[in-house]
């Protein structure tokens, strides 16, 4: 499912047991890849933004869907790979910031977030959090 066919409502409910579903098959391993996004403009983290992690294939010219999930209620997608799945090549993360803002109520000036990064090494770990409001945005390779 793509996260820009619409607004897909969810009731909080729905997101944590679909959180603790995945949290629970990701529990016996350490995931290499995560994310945390934070509503900036509203101080908390950002719950039940719809993500998609894709993998550049074909030498360049076809993005695979590795995943698509949501946010927990900490702003949290803790469990994006396997370390099995991690392997090198170019990465990209789509937020898709329309449907948030809209489910808020809120106006906003990019209808997603796409950030593209480099693997290296499978070994490596990767944190990306994306800080987020309806006219800006930030991310930067985390810890």
């Amino acid at each position: 499912m793509d996260c820009r066919v619409g607004p897909v409502h969810i009731s909080p409910e729905e997101i944590t047991l679909s959180l603790s579903a995945q949290a629970s098959a990701m529990a016996s391993q350490s995931s290499p890849l995560t994310t945390h996004v934070l509503d900036t403009a509203s101080g908390i983290p950002a719950r039940g933004l719809c993500l998609q992690l894709f993998r550049l294939e074909d030498r360049g010219q076809h993005w695979t869907e590795l995943r698509k999930s949501y946010t927990d209620p900490d702003g949290r997608c803790p469990g994006l790979l396997t370390p099995g799945q991690m392997k090198p090549g170019i990465y990209k993360l789509f937020f898709d910031t329309e449907n948030y803002w809209k489910e808020r109520g809120q106006e906003s000036f990019y209808p997603y977030v796409e950030i593209v990064f480099t693997v290296a090494k499978e070994t490596q770990k990767f944190h990306v959090p994306l800080l987020l409001s309806p006219w800006s945005y930030t991310t930067y390779r985390g810890s």
